[in-house]
């Protein structure tokens, strides 16, 4: 089967739109990205639209009446923080299928302030049963569990988001663009423990989009800036008799990577770079070690000896992450490509990740999904 590439891709800056709608948010960053693409509406086969809070307004439709309707089919996606990420795949998918020759995927976001998780449950509540069903607290659990069982420290969980922000700094397009030493983040405001507030991801509005073309077209567009998707992978929540008392975050993850690896025929020693889920920082850390970066229980040494930092051995989110860039749940999942896209292309500027020639990206959306892409310079 042919391979499908990414043409074209952008996003806008992450941060608050309380005048702009979803679709005009959502028609901006598709604008762009038929831009990057030197493709016009009229050259759209189909439409795969990724948002949460906006689902009930049919964000594809309403994109597509920014842009131009030319009555192709437009199917909307949601699927969590995973949402941006099910719609590229869904318009890769189309792709490799043969079913379309272009495709334009869309995540957009409009997020509602506050913090996430922890309403009303129809079934066993975790409320109760181990402390609580928010995202907050569901992480920080699992950032004590490790600590519990490999002695991670407050200070290594701490210093993901001194990395982060830093990273942040080199990105136009980040939410915030700001230094936050150590003690200052240990300092903040404590959030769920070991989270203080400048450890916790950024609810912000934002949209992403790119276009997925077959390998015919991408030959004829030129090569010399597409990218080939070397795997999509979509996976799940398997169940584990831990699940109606604690979260488990870590098990979907492994999943899609190791499905990921088998379908680009690749290990985690092959990627340059990572973009990942870095909802709050306990989740960075534990990702390393779901991700394969490294064997269990040496997150906290990596991030020690700067191994995921610019310039070290695997850099990750050097687009400032969820920390810093912000977290728009239907956007999320394409603007990471974006950051991966722009170091393959050799485009990120002061941030650019030298020679790098595969990148990878990662989001979860608890208890729905998780995505991981394999990304690779044409």
């Amino acid at each position: 089967m042919a391979d499908a590439y990414i043409a074209g891709i952008d996003m806008l800056k992450f941060g608050r739109y309380p005048d702009r709608s979803f679709g005009e948010l959502g028609g901006e960053a598709a604008l762009l990205a038929l831009d990057d693409a030197g493709l016009g509406v009229r050259d759209v086969q189909a439409l795969y639209c990724g948002s949460v809070f906006g689902s009930f307004e049919m964000p594809g439709q309403n994109v597509m009446r920014q842009i131009g309707q030319t009555g192709i089919p437009v199917t909307n996606v949601s699927n969590a923080c995973a949402t941006g990420a099910a719609a590229f795949r869904e318009a890769w998918i189309a792709v490799k299928a043969g079913i379309c020759d272009v495709a334009l995927a869309v995540g957009v976001e409009k997020m509602p302030r506050g913090m996430l998780g922890g309403g009303e449950e129809t079934a066993i509540s975790h409320e109760g049963l181990f402390g609580s069903a928010s995202m907050p607290c569901v992480f920080a659990e699992s950032g004590m569990e490790h600590a519990a069982k490999y002695g991670t420290t407050f200070e290594q969980f701490a210093k993901v988001s001194v990395k982060n922000h830093h990273h942040s700094t080199m990105n136009p397009k980040a939410m915030y663009q700001k230094e936050t030493p150590l003690e200052e983040v240990m300092g903040a405001e404590m959030i769920a423990y070991p989270n203080t507030k400048l450890m916790c991801s950024v609810n912000v509005d934002g949209a992403a989009a790119a276009v997925v073309v077959s390998e015919k077209k991408a030959k004829e567009l030129g090569l010399d800036r597409a990218i080939r998707v070397r795997a999509s992978a979509l996976a799940s929540d398997p169940w584990n008799p831990r699940n109606p008392t604690m979260w488990d975050v870590n098990s979907v993850t492994q999943l899609a990577a190791k499905q990921a690896y088998e379908q680009a025929g690749l290990g985690a020693d092959d990627i340059d770079l990572i973009e990942l889920h870095d909802c709050f920082a306990t989740a960075e850390l534990l990702h390393y070690e779901n991700l394969g970066l490294c064997a269990e229980g040496e997150a906290g040494r990596m991030i020690d000896d700067d191994e995921t930092a610019l310039g070290g051995r695997i850099p990750v989110n050097v687009s400032g992450g969820l920390l810093s860039k912000g977290h728009p749940l239907g956007a999320t999942g394409i603007a990471n490509m974006y950051e991966v896209a722009l170091h393959l292309r050799g485009e990120a500027g002061a941030r650019q990740v030298e020679n790098a020639k595969r990148g990878l990206t990662h989001v979860v959306g608890l208890g729905t999904a998780c995505a991981v892409h394999i990304l690779e310079k044409a």
